[in-house]
């Protein structure tokens, strides 16, 4: 997010005027707002254009009202869902895009070469386990805050998930929790972290009643310890494209049998499969959830993903899986620890 005033010129403002505030700015954001008279965005300047001006013989005393762009690409202040609109402007090669209100006044400017997306979901965050398959590692860290390349795990998942401009993120704490909750006492990347505290350890879903506030009606909830560059604008969009009421994330999974398997009827061998190999689809730890469906969870009890699967199946509800290609490491063991080390070097 970039600051407003910096961004911002006024239509009694000349071309030479424009040109000493674009000088303070740098790279892909090097664009002006134009303020009307009552303030509002009437058009936008950019270098080029004041460049494009000269050269055909402008003064610099020329207004920046004969140069601007008066049709200019912006997202309009309490409408639910940009996905598509940012998806589209990003292939027309837009770098900033402005939020107004419905008087044209400028609220906010987005800068769309940091910007992956901008999802209308919250996002949980489980923090609270005890790793201890990962001791003595964590006897005195909680396995989140364990660091992989000078950062913690689970900063990795936040600065993604902001990246996809996600606003609304809870971590629930419980084992060690001081640390995660002075961790997220400064914001990240502007965005201030919410930690929740569960009184009793109530597996990956049992928490979420203690989140106080949701903003949208799209809820993604993910371990913290995963390692994966997962593309949350893919998983919103086939969500939504299903029509989905939960959606798993889901790993490919071989695995290869290095002999002959016989098949049998009894003690009949009715045939023979040579070293066979089965794919199958592994539950990642991230999920996309209705928010409305979250008050099924059971009050005060231990319930984890699964639990929460199996009622919505059980009840007709839509669940389905969403196939993740890429990385994608839990670390869960020392293992996988160090495997995700190894991985980080070769990842933006």
């Amino acid at each position: 997010m970039i600051a407003l005033t910096q961004q911002c010129v006024f239509h009694t403002d000349t071309i030479i005027d424009a040109l000493a505030k674009l000088d303070t700015l740098s790279g892909g954001t090097m664009v002006l707002f134009v303020l009307g008279n009552n303030g509002e965005v009437i058009g936008t300047v950019t270098d080029g254009d004041v460049r494009r001006a000269l050269i055909k013989g402008s003064q610099q005393s020329t207004s920046v009202l004969e140069v601007m762009n008066s049709k200019f690409a912006y997202l309009k202040e309490g409408e639910k869902d940009y996905t598509n609109c940012i998806a589209e402007y990003k292939k027309r090669k837009i770098k900033v895009v402005p939020l107004l209100d419905d008087d044209g006044h400028l609220v906010r400017v987005y800068n769309l070469n940091e910007l992956h997306s901008l999802l209308p979901i919250d996002a949980v965050l489980m923090a609270g386990g005890k790793g201890e398959r990962l001791r003595p590692l964590t006897e005195k860290t909680p396995k989140p805050l364990l660091p992989v390349a000078g950062k913690a795990i689970i900063d990795y998942n936040i600065e993604r998930l902001i990246l996809f401009g996600v606003e609304h993120i809870s971590v629930t704490v419980n084992y060690l929790k001081d640390q995660l909750e002075n961790h997220f006492a400064e914001p990240k990347n502007g965005i201030q972290v919410k930690t929740v505290s569960e009184p009793k350890f109530l597996g990956t879903m049992g928490s979420i009643q203690y989140v106080e506030d949701f903003y949208n009606d799209t809820v993604l909830v993910m371990n913290s310890d995963l390692f994966t560059d997962i593309d949350y604008e893919d998983f919103f969009l086939h969500f939504k494209e299903h029509d989905a009421d939960m959606s798993i994330a889901a790993v490919p999974y071989t695995i290869s049998v290095p002999y002959g398997i016989f098949e049998l009827d009894g003690r009949n061998v009715k045939g023979i499969l040579e070293k066979p190999t089965y794919n199958y689809y592994a539950n990642a730890g991230i999920y996309l959830i209705k928010r409305k469906l979250l008050n099924l969870i059971p009050e005060g009890e231990f319930f984890n993903a699964t639990d929460f699967m199996d009622l919505l199946i059980k009840k007709g509800y839509n669940v389905i899986r969403f196939p993740l290609n890429g990385t994608w490491i839990d670390i869960g063991s020392p293992q996988e620890y160090q495997k995700a080390k190894e991985l980080v070097k070769h990842i933006k």
